[in-house]
């Protein structure tokens, strides 16, 4: 069997050469991290670095089998919205999000998730991410738990997947799953200001409850409500993938 090939040595805009992501981590200096490399120690994404190999932002490093994260790395948060919290860094809000989850490091946001609504919104220190989620957001599903106020039925479903009225435009096709006598599952790739609420509206509902479950490859799951967790390296990776994937 061939050997996988050596991580690339080209460099990016984006990229990190992998002595200087070891050194940074505090772990050894880098000539130290070079001999590292040398002795054939260092895999980055289980391929086994070289001199001069880049390290892209989410692929996981290993020196001898550990983990290497540096000190200075970006910060990717999963965060389980309670209702009532506003996704804004303004101070002046006493619900803001950001004294709510109090991190000790500035974060911010990606995109919004209304007072009213609950679950799975992203944060980072990552400004790069944030515009590249933004620019795209189109293109990015994100799955939802909805309730209303009477029975869904097949009529209902067809209507919502198909396009509504609402903002002066017609909602894209979207995937519509009835799960109940009046909840559904609905997958967006379209983020109009407070979409699912005004298109059960239009068609004579009532949202109840909404829950967000889903962004991309990232799913709320276990996280209790009021809760952060940090994405793993395989949910970054994934992520940065997905969304150079979108770059083409």
């Amino acid at each position: 069997m061939q050997d996988s090939p050596a991580p690339s040595s080209g460099a990016s805009e984006n990229s990190t050469r992998i002595n200087k992501y070891i050194s940074s981590s505090g772990f050894c200096s880098r000539r130290k991290a070079d001999e590292y490399v040398e002795a054939g120690l260092v895999t980055i994404d289980g391929v086994t670095a070289v001199s001069g190999s880049q390290v892209l932002p989410g692929q996981v490093v290993l020196v001898n089998g550990k983990p290497v994260l540096p000190t200075d790395d970006h910060i990717y948060l999963a965060f389980h919205k309670p209702l009532g919290i506003t996704c804004t860094t303004d101070k002046r809000d006493k619900d803001n999000i950001i004294d709510y989850i109090n991190y000790p490091q500035r974060i911010f946001p990606i995109g919004r998730l209304d007072k009213n609504s609950t679950g799975l919104i992203l944060l980072t220190n990552d400004g790069d991410i944030v515009n590249r989620l933004l620019r795209a957001e189109g293109r990015h599903d994100k799955e939802y738990v909805v309730t209303v106020d009477r029975p869904v039925d097949d009529d209902f479903r067809h209507k919502m997947e198909n396009g509504v009225p609402i903002l002066d435009t017609v909602t894209l096709p979207c995937k519509v799953n009835i799960t109940g006598k009046s909840t559904f599952h609905i997958i967006l790739n379209q983020g109009l200001n407070r979409q699912i609420r005004r298109m059960c509206e239009y068609l004579g509902y009532r949202v109840i409850r909404l829950k967000r479950i889903r962004i991309l490859n990232i799913s709320l799951g276990s996280l209790p409500c009021g809760q952060y967790r940090e994405l793993t390296p395989k949910e970054r990776r994934d992520l940065f993938s997905i969304l150079d994937q979108n770059r083409k």
